[in-house]
């Protein structure tokens, strides 16, 4: 069952039944306890959301505790295919991508994401060690709303995270 399915009948569940505990939801929809509290959790969440996609754990480590010391709500995938599923299940307000990643590269990700009209309009920065011009180009190309090469400035990086959350705001 996907996580969009599960919050769905979640919220049925807690508009029929007000006082409806965490455990009778797991009973009534067979998903582990953890699961509905991770999702309840999830929905009641505000801050705005970061997906990052890197593959290493060094640089993924350090940009989420910093980005999470800023107020912004982080989720992690370390592939192509779990970036997508991630989109798809956690609907982020912006997507930091790496480009060298298992499975589906980042182009491609960005390529999946920018064609698809459900999530076309997440912005995408891509976060990379490539810094040569075609692979900028082909990533802006592709709709990626940024792009910055590794290494970066963590203050540069924050102010293009909040340019790119406020220009997606006033669309």
């Amino acid at each position: 069952m996907h996580a969009e399915n599960i919050s769905g009948k979640i919220l049925s569940l807690l508009e029929d039944n007000p006082g409806i505990t965490i455990r009778e939801i797991s009973n009534k929809l067979s998903v582990p306890l953890s699961q509905v509290e991770s999702i309840l959790k999830s929905m009641s969440d505000v801050r705005q959301k970061i997906l990052i996609v890197d593959d290493e754990m060094d640089a993924l480590l350090a940009l989420k505790v910093a980005l999470e010391a800023e107020g912004y709500n982080i989720v992690e995938a370390k592939d192509g295919y779990e970036a997508i599923d991630k989109v798809h299940s956690e609907k982020p307000d912006v997507i930091l991508l790496d480009l060298m990643i298992p499975g589906i590269d980042g182009f491609e990700v960005c390529s999946q994401l920018k064609s698809d009209q459900l999530y076309s309009h997440i912005p995408v920065i891509m976060l990379t060690a490539r810094g040569e011009i075609d692979d900028k180009v082909e990533g802006i190309e592709l709709g990626a709303d940024d792009y910055v090469t590794k290494p970066f400035n963590l203050k540069e990086l924050k102010a293009r995270i909040k340019m790119v959350l406020r220009r997606n705001q006033d669309i």
